[in-house]
């Protein structure tokens, strides 16, 4: 018997299969072929039949146009076979998303002109002292990868912004260094299928990517350019300026380029201008090389050149990229600006005064007061609202939303979005409200982090079945004679200070790393007189217990509600102390006319488990492993007894690129005073504990 969870992949399959058809008949008559006539197990180039179907210049003078199309169906070898199948992968999504009759087009008009266009070049390019196009000029060839690679570029142009033009320069930077050093009539037919799209479809426009993407293309170009250097002096090549062997190429263009190259590409990514500067006259004087070299092999005999200089076809071939290198710099200059520590925004930045008084004026969010703590860094936008950050591991974390008036938020978040970039870091914002999502611009990402679990205060009455936790808790409080005390650190006696520091201390100690920080505070900010703090005090007059609340101000310049921050509790205390806590901390603050109580949202631990994908499934998995030190989970679970209602929490970001940085700078904010020895503890617990 067939269940569900077995009917449904073929199920997928059959829909699938009906949607690409012209890629599936192309696979099955290259296999038929292949089959009938022995391709599949031997070199077809040496079957009778070869010279009548195979394409190239040599079929086209002597009149055979047919073999055009028929040499479409034929596979030169049997190890081609792979290759050629898995390139139709991309002609396969093409059609799927954009039908057959498209994708036949595609492949059609890339098949023919990777075909006539090759041999109208090598017919030209022969008629010159050019040995590699003379030699092209007398080769016949088969297979449809010209047609396939016009789908593969096709295809790539569905993809959306950023990961379009970097899988178009992937293609491209694929294609010229097969062409420049391999140089096979194949890989010049690839590549004008693949300029052929290039031009119809026109993906590939620069000036509409984003600065740090202009960035990142020029970083990857030039460690393109070393991995060529360092490949052609290991592997033989055999491309359009000459052959070479192996550790024969050009050893002190390598070592010097080689040295210098992995430094600049660095600073490009961060859009340094010295790195800009370096690298344009590092590629001026590979092409200056190279261009000397072509003209001297013009006029001398290249082979007496090639006894005083040593072997120099590779540095021929190597100047080509780095003149496309020189154009791009140029074409994108204005992206490497940024110089090292560059501020991000006007100078004077905002005070942590001034931010305060922007939170009284205009309100903020349930997170907004973390703004004011230490570490972190403003900027100001135009419009006058402030934006929190931190700067770690080259990324600009972005804390909650800006501060300000509500008209400016949303312009200060593409403002500093800009200046971030330009500084040469990553942008991000962390623990960001449905108002920040809808202020990103278009394409950038989201991934739910935290529910921001919210008690409405108003007729706050812990009545009823479901209050029976908290009822019980302060019930049992009253009998065993447990007081309660709403104040302000800054108030209570030296004794009481030290009984706090004694129990942060001791549970600091039981988790192995030290306390986080970012959205997590300790009590240096429970010292702040705004901030204020709840004691649970036994009768022999012990704190067995201890909540602070950050002040959520609303736009009357008064606390509209309060945010819980630092929990904590007596080893062998009250029991139920925090339920005790929040308890009396609400019904206190419903009497003071507060509007809302936010139980903050425990990092990495959510309720919505409907959206994200596979990244938001990456989060909940690195909870479950965290939960044995930091009990991310266990705390939201606690919190579902006070029976809040839930506002998503947001990290906003510009593509899944960015990810293993933002990792980074989120580990460095949580934990910045971790050391690797700490974090190599922790890790052995965590085998320990699962």
């Amino acid at each position: 018997m067939v269940t569900d969870v077995e009917r449904r992949p073929r199920t997928a399959i059959v829909s699938v299969s009906k949607r690409i058809p012209l890629t599936l008949s192309l696979v099955a008559v290259l296999l038929v072929t292949g089959l009938v006539w022995g391709g599949l197990w031997t070199s077809f180039e040496q079957n009778a039949l070869f010279d009548s179907v195979a394409y190239g210049l040599p079929a086209l003078r002597e009149g055979r146009w047919w073999t055009a199309i028929t040499g479409t169906f034929f596979v030169n070898h049997p190890a081609v076979y792979p290759f050629v199948i898995i390139s139709a992968v991309g002609l396969a999504v093409l059609e799927y998303r954009r039908g057959s009759r498209t994708a036949a087009c595609y492949f059609g008009a890339g098949q023919l002109f990777g075909i006539l266009a090759s041999a109208l070049f090598l017919w030209l390019a022969a008629l010159l002292p050019w040995s590699w196009a003379q030699e092209q000029a007398m080769v016949l060839d088969v297979g449809p990868s010209g047609g396939t690679m016009a789908g593969l570029a096709a295809a790539a142009g569905l993809l959306k912004a950023p990961w379009r033009v970097r899988a178009w320069f992937v293609l491209l930077g694929f294609k010229f260094v097969m062409l420049l050093f391999v140089g096979t009539l194949a890989d010049l037919e690839h590549a004008f299928a693949v300029l052929l799209v290039l031009v119809i479809d026109r993906p590939l426009r620069i000036g509409r990517t984003t600065v740090r993407e202009q960035r990142l293309i020029a970083f990857v170009s030039t460690l393109v350019i070393l991995a060529v250097e360092l490949l052609t002096l290991l592997v033989p090549t055999d491309g359009p300026f000459g052959a070479t062997g192996a550790f024969q190429g050009p050893f002190v263009d390598a070592v010097i380029d080689g040295g210098v190259i992995a430094l600049l590409a660095v600073g490009l990514r961060r859009g340094r201008r010295w790195a800009w500067i370096a690298a344009l006259v590092l590629a001026i004087v590979n092409v200056i090389t190279g261009t000397l070299l072509f003209v001297l092999a013009a006029v001398f005999d290249p082979q007496e050149l090639a006894a005083q200089f040593g072997d120099f076809d590779v540095t021929l071939a190597q100047s080509v990229l780095w003149l496309l290198l020189v154009v791009y710099l140029v074409v994108v200059r204005r992206a490497f600006r940024s110089r090292r520590r560059a501020t991000i925004g006007d100078a004077p930045a905002p005070s942590r005064d001034e931010v305060k008084d922007a939170l009284r004026a205009n309100g903020g969010g349930t997170l907004s007061w973390m703004s004011t703590w230490d570490d972190n860094s403003y900027f100001r936008s135009t419009a006058g609202a402030i934006v929190a950050y931190q700067r770690r591991a080259g990324v600009a974390l972005a804390l909650a939303d800006p501060v300000g008036p509500p008209t400016a938020r949303a312009t200060a978040v593409s403002e500093f979005i800009r200046v971030a970039e330009d500084a040469g870091l990553v942008p991000c914002f962390f623990s960001a409200s449905e108002e920040t999502l809808h202020a990103i611009p278009v394409g950038w990402r989201s991934i739910v982090v935290a529910d921001d679990t919210i008690v409405d205060l108003p007729g706050l009455e812990f009545t009823g079945k479901r209050w029976n936790s908290v009822r019980t808790a302060m019930n049992r409080a009253d009998r065993e004679q447990m007081s309660f005390r709403l104040t302000r650190l800054a108030d209570e006696p030296w004794g009481v200070k030290q009984q706090l520091r004694a129990i942060s201390e001791a549970w600091v100690g039981d988790k192995g790393l030290p306390e986080m920080g970012f959205t997590l505070g300790t009590l240096t900010e429970a010292e702040d007189p705004e901030v204020r703090v709840a004691l649970a005090i036994s009768p022999a007059g012990d704190v067995d217990g201890f909540t602070s609340w950050l002040p959520v101000y609303g736009e009357e310049g008064r606390a509209a509600g309060w945010t819980l921050d630092l929990m904590r509790r007596r080893e062998g205390g009250f029991g139920p102390v925090m339920e005790y806590l929040i308890g009396s901390s609400a019904r206190q603050f419903s009497r003071e006319g507060a509007q809302i109580l936010s139980l903050s949202g425990a990092p990495l631990a959510h309720g919505d488990q409907s959206t994200g994908g596979s990244i938001a499934r990456l989060s909940d998995w690195l909870a479950d492993v965290l939960e044995p030190v930091y009990g991310f989970q266990s705390l939201h679970r606690f919190k579902e007894k006070f029976h809040p209602r839930y506002e998503t929490m947001y990290l906003l970001f510009r593509d899944e690129g960015d990810l293993g940085r933002i990792g980074a700078g989120l580990t460095r904010a949580f934990l910045p005073e971790a050391t690797l020895r700490q974090f190599a503890a922790a890790g052995l617990d965590l085998v320990t504990e699962r």
